[in-house]
């Protein structure tokens, strides 16, 4: 059993996003730089958006009270997961990729502010310390992977659905 909150992983994960993000804007005039970190957040936030939807977002769906909060957030991770895939295509020294990017940091920015200070409380106050904690165990599992799976992949070739 995981050793941290559901709630903890998640509130790192989000501090970690922020300062990559701030270091995508700082690297403007580096163009190396600037697609590496892109490429670290893309593959980070894929990771974390597929691990989150697997452990907290399933269990929310499953109570009534929340299951509006967690369609909304999972709607919101659509968004932005196909707002990376407009700015995979695009070269990073292009001012349309600056005015995407910019326009993704704040959608993203948005996300884990509302998450953080009106969804978690919700969530937090509907669970138990251990299912804090069993959720925390399934999203350290499944991250990892879906991060392999998510830095494997081309996002401009998006998945037949069967």
């Amino acid at each position: 059993m995981a050793t941290t909150t559901i709630f903890d992983d998640l509130k790192a994960d989000h501090n970690r996003h922020r300062e990559l993000l701030s270091g995508i804007a700082d690297a403007k005039g580096d163009k190396k730089a600037r697609a590496k970190l892109f490429e670290t957040f893309r593959v980070d936030v894929s990771g974390h958006a597929a691990a989150e939807e697997q452990s907290l977002y399933a269990t929310m769906m499953m109570d009534p009270k929340t299951q509006d909060d967690a369609r909304h957030s999972v709607s919101e991770h659509k968004e932005i997961d196909d707002m990376l895939t407009d700015l995979f295509a695009l070269e990073v020294d292009t001012p349309q990729w600056s005015r995407k990017f910019t326009e993704m940091r704040t959608r993203y920015d948005h996300h884990i502010t509302e998450e953080e200070a009106e969804m978690f409380p919700e969530a937090m106050a509907r669970m138990t310390p251990a299912d804090e904690k069993r959720l925390a165990a399934i999203f350290e599992k499944r991250k990892p992977a879906e991060k392999r799976k998510a830095a494997a992949a081309d996002p401009t070739e998006k998945e037949e659905k069967d």
